[in-house]
């Protein structure tokens, strides 16, 4: 790692909630989403699916690590930070199994939008800043727990997902549904008005015909939905009333 890298990952460590909706949107409004797949939109369909699978893919890693052993990926005043080395849970399987999630669900998002130019940007770029985002972690922990560190790097991968070691991993602990609820519920709303702005977005490019008038209806019948449900599990979490939910069971 250099010094350019460090510092490209200790920024959008810090602004990465402001900056990486920023970056879609210019990435999806710089480019229309595509309608066919070379040139067939039977294709089209097909690729659709497979992205909505490497989306679900995400979600469900993300969940799995979260309802294991969660780990607040905020740091400390916004800088990276850590109290313990966590190593428990899918965190024995990969040492960034939050950012491999990430990665999937973005992935899935670029390729759903379809636009070449987004599917090749988007997922370079995304890869970049991760693991640029990794080598400041990375610097923080070695020098903070030195070789506990190095012989966990050296038994675990960084990026790869090792499952066979899943269940020695998670041995001896429970999956706490309710944790993952209450912790990745804005992960899960985002990716879902993403999807949905996105779907519209192809219907209405080019006008929307009196067919396709009651599809878009639905689209927005549902943005609002999830738009409207996520202001609702917010207000409960400022309420605390989600608090005991965070617990461990």
């Amino acid at each position: 790692m250099n010094r350019v890298s460090l510092a490209i990952g200790r920024f959008f460590f810090k602004y990465r909630n402001q900056a990486f909706p920023l970056i879609i949107v210019a990435l999806f409004v710089s480019s229309p989403p595509a309608t066919t797949f070379f040139g067939s939109a039977a294709l089209e369909g097909w690729k659709n699916i497979i992205a909505l699978l490497v989306v679900m893919a995400g979600l469900v890693l993300r969940a799995t690590v979260i309802g294991y052993a969660y780990i607040k990926r905020g740091g400390l005043n916004k800088r990276v930070y850590a109290s313990d080395l966590v190593t428990e849970g899918m965190f024995g399987v990969c040492r960034n199994p939050l950012y491999v999630g990430n990665m999937l669900i973005y992935s899935g998002l670029f390729l759903f939008h379809g636009n070449p130019v987004v599917v090749v940007a988007g997922c370079l770029l995304f890869g970049l800043i991760y693991q640029c985002i990794i080598y400041a972690e990375e610097e923080f922990l070695a020098n903070k727990f030195g070789e506990a560190y190095g012989a966990y790097c050296r038994d675990v991968s960084r990026w790869g997902l090792k499952l066979s070691a899943f269940s020695s991993s998670t041995e001896g602990m429970a999956f706490n549904a309710k944790r993952v609820i209450a912790k990745d519920y804005s992960t899960m709303s985002s990716t879902l008005i993403a999807l949905l702005a996105t779907e519209f977005y192809r219907l209405a490019a080019d006008s929307i015909s009196p067919e396709e008038l009651s599809y878009a209806m639905v689209l927005v019948a549902l943005f609002v939905a999830v738009v409207a449900l996520t202001g609702v599990v917010s207000s409960l979490k400022k309420m605390g009333v989600l608090d005991e939910l965070t617990a461990a069971p």
